[in-house]
């Protein structure tokens, strides 16, 4: 009932959102830790006053409260057992419209704001703010004040607490004040007047500060990535009782963050990429210190076990372990080669933007591909995050090897090489921590870090998983100061409790025991690890489509990948806000719009396949039960417009009733399809009976996919007519076939093996096994990877799936080079919209090396999702999402060009554009290509050359 009663006050005194519902308890319970505590509930507020009444009435009910940002804090920061979370993302982010001052260089920020958001306006302005961490899409300031957020960068910027002025801050009383940087004596003795709780705050400190001046000078290490703690020694005389410094980094125990002034540094005109190869690791480490005198703008190191791809080792110079070293272009970047060349290093110089943001993306890739091994094995935070001197980073490096090796652990260190921060997932045996393997672990390597002088964290903060190892940094004087500390400005210890000061011990609270690793779907809810990439603040990116339209976090990746998780471990434990099973409502609702665009399974730095996930997830919820009726009209697509056009003059029949709205009304009701949706026009004819093979050439399979022989079978018509022109004799399967990707997406998993199952014993009689060719990029991408997951056992399908080309995979392997047309002006210039399936599984080189050789100048739109997706758009209560996902990319991209001719392979797409973008009409790359065959390169007088 107090529960109830205080979720009733809040509504009725906030603007913005409120929910104590299982679904946000679930999501909520998780940030990027080990951790999992589930809260009391979450809200969202909508502005400042939202969050001074909730701490009021939160303060009234004596409930904790615990401030959150991307929820990307390894630490286990941004949760709270019991608490109440204010997710500040929503209301309170963005810039105000004069929040940049280019004179003072400085911009005012909200705790929601995302970094990105900051660079992006201050950019034009010639500036941006120093330091970046690789979460730069998706961390907001609130966090970054609540950890000290370093990045990349902060070799050359420093940390977030050099680069901010002042912090407005909310207390737990409701006291509101703005504290300042360094303050000099006259300023400090006017603090020391103010009235009320702001004066005797700010006496106490001083009072604090004055009795013990000898410790807090004597107990602080001394170095660049001193994360650890608070920040007591930013108090002193000397320091000139820099209150700013010793609050950030407190993490958000003390104070709840309102807005702050940061400071803007100028930005490099242009920067130039000095990626040098050493032996391994430790080599990189010991090279780097002779470095930091040419002042570099980043040093950054890595591993030669975090590079899992060819095409990510193709970028690097050889070596066994790598520094990113940028500077700026010219004499700098080129003193700092030839220092690296003067070490032995091979060295890789990158100039142009879009070379340097590709190997960004793989140092930036390296939090996700180190929670696993190069075997697969889990790897998790703990001491992921520790410091030292640069100049004992190398020897401390080889003891931490040894220690891991000790107790019998693996894992593979990056970091910020030039400040002595390294980044370590090891592979803990989590599920078993009652072994006490962890903690043994873990004090071992605290020891060892401040036996080298250096912070158990570098820049992530203690939180749950350190602070209860600060006693082997600090002497117990010093920690009892960090007590006081907060119980000067938290007396209640309402903030954030359990972080910090008085710890919840490190191995309590631990997230993997209660998931087995045997349950279906546990591999999933086990491998999202909260880095937050799916809530990335990127308008041009295919993950995730209806968390960007819906910005609610059960409706992302991770999201998803929680509430899972959590329906599990109710399963087994019978614990938890999801204790449904596989009937859970809430898990139905947050996957309802998952458009299973597969963004996830490429985007996602740990290839979380919600996708996958969900198609298993329908197929137990609805296993004996009624489906809805869209999942038969639509997951049935394929058999019901084949059985459609099996009757002479049927598709006639339904193209005429479609235009009809009346019928078409009833059309959709019958279906369960959406009202506001038109369905797609159905032809009188289906590709297969209207087609006729040629007699002669070299045969290959022409896939006759569900949409393109009964929706759209000019694009198989465009297809066959070009493989003719090349020389190849494209011939139809000897019967029906079906990729089964229908039954998949709407989770009829029995029905999809079946269908999958006869059309590889179809397909396996056909001599000599040819190409098959598949103009659909969802059939292609079904059967090369849905076919062999969904039958294991059967090598006949692993071998169609070997088969498999796309339309421009085909033409680009096998088409002679001297018979490809070339286009002529009229047909040269196009956009293109990716396929979400093509982006994820299929990828695009040979679509743009084909459309090369015939001439044309294609410009490939910013990878996002059309919003249609297969059945998802055509599903009621969808068509919002839909459209809101189709205006991220797509949709403004044809508005700038009205005139551009616009390529689209998949139906989808073609179907999303023609519907939304007032009937333009988006070809397939085969379409194009029979036109430019059909208008040579000179016949139509103008100038070609």
């Amino acid at each position: 009932m107090a529960v109830r009663r205080l979720e009733e006050e809040l509504r009725g005194a906030l603007r913005g959102d409120v929910d104590f519902g299982a679904a946000q308890r679930g999501v909520y319970a998780y940030d990027a830790s080990n951790y999992r505590q589930v809260p009391l509930g979450v809200v969202k507020p909508a502005g400042v006053d939202d969050v001074r009444a909730a701490v009021a009435l939160a303060r009234a009910h004596g409930v904790p409260v615990v401030a959150r940002g991307a929820g990307t804090s390894i630490g286990g920061q941004a949760i709270g057992p019991g608490a109440l979370v204010l997710d500040f993302r929503a209301g309170l982010g963005g810039l105000a419209e004069d929040a940049i001052d280019p004179r003072e260089r400085t911009a005012r920020v909200r705790p929601g704001t995302v970094l990105d958001e900051l660079q992006r306006a201050a950019a034009p302005h010639g500036l941006r703010f120093g330091p970046d961490p690789s979460t730069h899409s998706r961390c907001t300031f609130g966090g970054m004040i609540g950890n000290d957020s370093c990045g990349a960068h902060s070799v050359a910027y420093g940390r977030t607490s050099d680069n901010v002025r002042s912090l407005d801050l909310l207390l737990a009383d409701g006291t509101e004040l703005t504290v300042h940087g360094p303050r000099t004596a006259a300023e400090r003795q006017a603090l020391l007047r103010e009235p009320g709780r702001a004066g005797g705050l700010y006496r106490a400190l001083h009072e604090l500060t004055d009795a013990h001046l000898m410790t807090l000078r004597q107990a602080f290490p001394a170095l660049p990535r001193r994360g650890s703690g608070i920040a007591l020694d930013a108090l002193l005389p000397e320091r000139g009782f820099d209150l700013v410094r010793a609050l950030i980094g407190t993490e958000g125990t003390c104070a709840v963050v309102l807005g702050a002034t940061v400071d803007l540094v100028p930005r490099p005109v242009r920067t130039e990429l000095v990626v040098a190869g050493y032996a391994d690791e430790t080599a990189a480490a010991e090279a780097v210190v002779e470095l930091l005198p040419l002042k570099p703008l980043t040093a950054e190191g890595m591993g030669a076990d975090l590079i899992r791809s060819a095409a990510a080792r193709a970028l690097l110079p050889k070596g066994g372990g790598w520094l990113f070293l940028e500077a700026a272009a010219g004499d700098h970047a080129r003193t700092v080669e030839r220092a690296v060349r003067g070490q032995g290093a091979d060295v890789a110089v990158v100039a142009d933007a879009a070379g340097q943001r590709a190997l960004w993306r793989v140092r930036e890739a390296a939090a996700g591909t180190a929670t696993r091994g190069p075997d697969g094995q889990e790897a998790w935070p703990g001491w992921e995050d520790s410091a030292v001197p640069p100049q004992r980073l190398a020897p401390y490096l080889r003891e931490l090897r040894a220690l891991t090796a000790e107790h019998g652990l693996h894992g593979t260190p990056f970091g910020h090489f030039g400040e002595g921060c390294l980044h370590l997932r090891l592979d803990f045996p989590l599920d078993t921590p009652a072994d006490g393997r962890f903690r043994r672990f873990l004090t071992e390597a605290a020891t060892l870090a401040v036996r080298h002088g250096g912070s158990l964290s570098g820049e992530h903060g203690d939180g749950q998983a350190r602070a209860e190892l600060l006693g082997l940094m600090y002497p117990p004087e010093v920690l009892a100061l960090f007590d006081r500390f907060k119980a000067l400005f938290d007396p209640a210890g309402l903030l954030n409790p359990g972080n910090l000061t008085q710890p919840r011990p490190i191995d309590a609270d631990l997230r993997q025991p209660g998931l087995p690793r045997a349950l279906p779907l546990a591999d999933g809810a086990r491998r999202c690890v909260g880095v937050g990439a799916c809530v990335a603040d990127d308008p041009a990116a295919v993950m995730c489509p209806s968390y960007a339209a819906t910005r609610d976090e059960r409706h992302s990746t991770r999201g998803r990948a929680r509430l899972l998780g959590e329906m599990l471990r109710g399963t087994v434990t019978g614990e938890g806000p999801i204790t449904g099973g596989w009937r859970s409502r809430e898990v139905l609702g947050a996957l309802d719009l998952c458009l299973s665009c597969k963004g996830c399974a490429s985007d996602c730095p740990v290839h979380v396949d919600m996708a996958t996930y969900k198609s298993v997830f329908l197929h137990r919820h609805y296993r004996r039960r009624l489906r809805p009726r869209v999942h038969y009209a639509l997951g049935g697509l394929p058999r019901l417009l084949r059985l459609l056009h099996a009757v002479p003059g049927a598709g006639r029949a339904a193209r005429l009733a479609l235009r009809a709205r009346p019928l078409a009304a009833v059309a959709r009701a019958v279906a369960g399809t959406a009202p506001e949706r038109p369905l797609p026009p159905v032809p009188a004819r289906s590709f297969v009976r209207s087609y006729e093979p040629p007699g002669t050439g070299r045969p290959v399979l022409l896939w006759p996919d569900t949409f393109g022989n009964h929706l759209d079978p000019d694009v198989l018509h465009a297809g066959a007519a070009v493989l003719a022109q090349l020389g190849f004799r494209p011939l139809l399967p000897p019967g029906p076939v079906c990729c089964g990707l229908t039954y998949v997406s709407t989770g009829r998993l029995d029905v999809a093996r079946r269908t999958m199952t006869r059309t590889v014993r179809l397909l396996a009689r056909t001599p000599d096994e040819p190409a098959v060719v598949v103009l659909e990029p969802s059939c292609a991408a079904a059967l090369r990877e849905e076919l062999p997951r969904l039958l294991p056992d059967d090598p006949e399908a692993a071998r169609l799936a070997a088969r498999v080309r796309t339309f421009a995979e085909f033409l680009d392997e096998e088409a002679p080079l001297d018979r490809m047309p070339q286009a002529g002006a009229e047909l040269r210039d196009a956009l293109a919209q990716t396929h979400c399936h093509q982006h994820a599984v299929l990828g695009t080189g040979a679509d743009e090396r084909v459309a090369a050789r015939a001439g044309l100048d294609v410009r490939r739109l910013p990878p996002s999702c059309c919003g249609l997706a297969g059945n998802f758009g055509f599903e009621r209560g969808h068509q919002e999402v839909s459209v809101a996902s189709a205006e991220r990319v797509l949709l403004p991209a044809l508005r700038a060009e009205p005139g551009a001719r616009v390529l689209a392979d998949g139906f989808s797409c073609r179907t999303q554009i023609a519907q939304l973008a007032d009937g333009r009409k988006a070809l397939h790359l085969a379409q194009l290509l029979r036109e430019v065959w059909e208008r040579p390169c000179g016949q139509d007088g103008n100038d070609r050359s």
